[in-house]
């Protein structure tokens, strides 16, 4: 299954390895039919300390971190960002080659 993708921006960055990202939607109100913006605040683990307040981010949905840590800084501003060495995806494994049996 892939992994969720979202684009924000960082609102937070005051503790360490981690940026408060503000993830904004709009939906369409059910009865008025208006769009209206909802937001949502995510916690992602940004391992290197590189991003800033007002910088925007790509997170990636990872294994929880912690209490709140479910995602993953994956981009800033465009640029891609290193990953930390547990939270790697697992590398492809070649396709297995059918075996030829004597007949």
């Amino acid at each position: 299954m892939p992994r969720r993708v979202l684009t924000g921006r960082v609102v937070s960055d005051k503790t360490d390895k981690t940026v408060t990202v503000l993830v904004e939607r709009r939906v369409m109100h059910p009865l008025y039919k208006k769009f209206i913006r909802r937001s949502k605040r995510y916690a992602a683990h940004d391992e290197a300390n590189l991003c800033k307040q007002g910088d925007l981010v790509s997170i990636e949905e990872c294994r929880p971190i912690s209490k709140t840590k479910s995602w993953l800084v994956v981009t800033r501003n465009g640029e891609a960002v290193a990953r930390p060495a547990g939270l790697e995806l697992p590398a492809e494994q070649p396709a297995a080659q059918p075996s030829s049996v004597g007949a």
